[in-house]
């Protein structure tokens, strides 16, 4: 393969990319940077109206998108296709409910998997075929979390089970697609800063919270650009013979 200058590398104009979840947070961030990188973004949430004001901040396009709903993640990617497809994917989208085991009803365990597993694989199905349909490359990143590896705390059964089974999803999808010229990899971040966080304080006691970043060697919360970076080293050329892996990014917290 040729040498690229690195400039190009990370350049994205005529590339389009789909990031789920991407109205705050993690996946706005993503978003942000793939704008500034030159790709034509699309944002999927299910918050329209935080959606489409990140979208009209960003300069991206905005479609309403709940990821525990089959029919409309099939729609969203034919709408994609309809338009020229998706090259990238980043499934961002995820649900993170904190409730003891003891106390978890089954619904509570159905809507985590729903949204962070099923939804995940069916959409990253349907992108996998139109791609191969297009015999496009193509480029998907899955954000799981330092609790695809080790439970971080008490209270997260459901999530840390939708989590470890993303990052063996990724793997598998990685060896049966690589054939078709899709890569798949999966970042695993650790705590990081965004509303979602911050709204679930109120419900995650705050000594587990201070127990948690003591034992981050960096001293330091991640924010949502952390991940950003890493997503777009994983989606360009940057990471070509890179596939089926995994990447933790947590500031060293899995080292304690």
């Amino acid at each position: 393969m040729p040498r690229q200058p690195l400039e190009q590398m990370l350049r994205l104009h005529g590339k389009t990319v789909l990031v789920t979840g991407g109205a705050m947070g993690i996946g706005r961030g993503i978003a942000e940077r793939f704008a500034e990188a030159g790709a034509s973004v699309v944002i999927a949430d299910i918050d329209a109206g935080a959606g489409q004001a990140a979208a009209t901040d960003i300069g991206a396009t905005f479609v309403q998108a709940d990821m525990s709903d089959v029919p409309s993640l099939h729609s969203l990617v034919a709408a994609l296709d309809a338009r020229g497809g998706a090259d990238i994917l980043v499934n961002n989208a995820g649900i993170y409910p904190f409730r003891p085991a003891l106390e978890m009803t089954v619904e509570d365990w159905d809507r985590v998997m729903a949204v962070n597993l099923r939804g995940l694989f069916v959409l990253t199905q349907a992108f996998a075929n139109a791609a191969v349909q297009r015999g496009a490359p193509a480029t998907v990143v899955n954000i799981g979390s330092i609790d695809s590896f080790h439970p971080s705390n008490p209270g997260l059964a459901a999530y840390d089970a939708s989590k470890g089974g993303l990052l063996m999803l990724t793997r598998s999808l990685a060896l049966e697609l690589a054939p078709h010229g899709i890569r798949i990899n999966l970042i695993a971040p650790g705590g990081i800063t965004t509303e979602g966080v911050q709204a679930a304080q109120g419900s995650i006691p705050s000594d587990l919270l201070n127990q948690f970043l003591a034992r981050v060697p960096l001293g330091r919360w991640g924010e949502p650009d952390d991940i950003a970076l890493m997503t777009l080293v994983l989606a360009t050329p940057l990471s070509a013979y890179v596939t089926g892996a995994a990447f933790v990014v947590d500031g060293g917290r899995l080292l304690t």
